[in-house]
């Protein structure tokens, strides 16, 4: 039984529970794509909003989009709903990351070695001539049957392939697993298009991000590509649930998590104005020494005092109040960036400023604060080893009601599973 539902996404045909949109929707949809898509500006989000997309686009139950580095696809970001439904509500799927070459040995391989798009009506019936091959370890691993496979490259104007589009599974409007059509096809080289300039965009806004990053690293060796993203990625997933829990919009949950996600990847980028004799320092550093350090989080605040945007705003934020503590013991307080001052009935008397205390503390700041130690505890640096992470998980819950928010805690301890996929999937040792 059909049964209509009018929403932000247009009208959409409800069959059996199932979303399907119309081919009249499908088309409307297609010309706002570029609009929907270019207002999201991080790389990892835009992605899962690519993939969501597509899959509505042609009723598919999973799919896969594989970046290129080089002579190299990395696996990026992946859905499949009949996996996602087996879980408890508000549980995310944890999926390893890995790289395949760009050959035609594989099928996504093969897509990015010749451009030529894939539609594959069954896979388990590939001919033993072609040469890509399907790997059954993901199905027989997860228990899942993967039938029908359509794969796209993404291209961009010069005609290069900056990744692969991979979709999985068409289902009619029954949910019976059916075959990918003609019109499908046509459909997703459209969409693969409007994507891969999106995508592009977000891939240069990452870059230069992240090119202040190694601004900082050059002045603090802590301050990696990797340790940056999975910090971001950290405090995304805890804002989501955070937000879940509140029942906000999914409108504005995806606004923020956008702009957490960039601004978290900044949050100790005032260091560029910290000098080397400390930043670099072997030793413990002196009382002086560490009033100076303790100076990145204002001049961080400072980078983004021209606000023209909402995340002008939260990098601000997330710079300036990620070394406040729950307790009110962290720093800088209840400043001014501009000035550095103690704000007016908040002074104290050595000159400096009372710290922000509780919900004092904006939400972004608190967030980054949990994310940003959990990661420094886990991480090598040339001081210090990685402490074990049971003595960090104790430590962390030993600090909720003094450093943290006792509520990210528990949001945290709740998603360590997809916290420890995001700290796998960016390592060191693939920077």
């Amino acid at each position: 039984m059909a049964t209509i539902s009018e929403g932000c996404r247009g009208i959409e045909l409800v069959f059996g529970g199932r979303r399907v949109l119309t081919e009249k929707e499908k088309l409307d949809s297609l010309t706002r794509l570029g609009v929907e898509l270019n207002q999201i500006n991080d790389l990892d989000i835009l992605m899962e909003r690519v993939l969501t997309r597509a899959r509505q686009f042609v009723n598919a139950d999973a799919g896969s989009i594989y970046i290129r580095d080089r002579q190299w696809l990395h696996f990026s970001y992946t859905q499949n709903e009949t996996l996602q439904n087996k879980l408890p509500r508000g549980e995310k799927l944890v999926y390893s990351t890995f790289r395949i070459p760009i050959d035609e040995k594989s099928i996504a391989g093969y897509v990015a070695a010749t451009g030529q798009a894939l539609n594959i009506p069954d896979v388990y019936k590939l001919e033993p001539t072609l040469p890509y091959k399907f790997s059954k370890r993901f199905d027989q691993t997860a228990g899942y049957r993967t039938v029908s496979i359509l794969t796209v490259p993404l291209t961009i104007a010069t005609g290069d392939i900056l990744g692969i589009l991979q979709i999985i599974n068409a289902q009619d409007e029954n949910g019976r697993i059916t075959t990918f059509t003609k019109a499908d096809e046509q459909m997703m080289f459209h969409f693969a298009g409007i994507a891969a300039v999106a995508l592009e965009r977000a891939q240069m806004t990452r870059a230069l991000i992240l090119r202040m990053i190694r601004m900082a690293e050059m002045r603090d060796p802590k301050e990696t590509g990797a340790h940056v993203n999975r910090v971001a990625g950290f405090s995304v997933e805890i804002y989501e649930q955070w937000a879940l829990k509140r029942q906000l919009s999914q409108k504005e949950i995806d606004k923020s998590r956008d702009i957490l996600r960039m601004a978290a990847m900044l949050h100790d980028v005032g260091k560029v104005a910290t000098s080397d004799v400390i930043l670099k320092k072997p030793d413990r550093l002196s009382d002086d020494e560490y009033q100076i350090m303790k100076q990145h989080t204002i001049q961080g605040a400072r980078l983004f005092e021209n606000r023209q945007s909402d995340f002008d705003e939260a990098a601000g934020i997330v710079a300036l109040n990620h070394h406040e503590r729950w307790d009110g013991t962290g720093y800088p307080g209840h400043v001014d960036p501009v000035t550095g001052l103690a704000l007016k009935g908040f002074e104290l008397p050595n000159g400096g400023a009372r710290g922000k205390k509780g919900k004092e503390i904006p939400l972004f700041g608190r967030i980054v604060a949990l994310a940003d130690v959990f990661d420094a505890l886990s991480s090598r640096r040339s001081y210090k080893e990685p402490w074990d992470e049971s003595k960090i998980l104790k430590q962390i819950e030993m600090e909720a009601g003094r450093h943290f928010d006792p509520e990210l805690v528990e949001i945290f301890f709740n998603r360590l599973d997809v916290i420890r996929s995001i700290q796998a999937r960016y390592n060191e040792e693939d920077e």
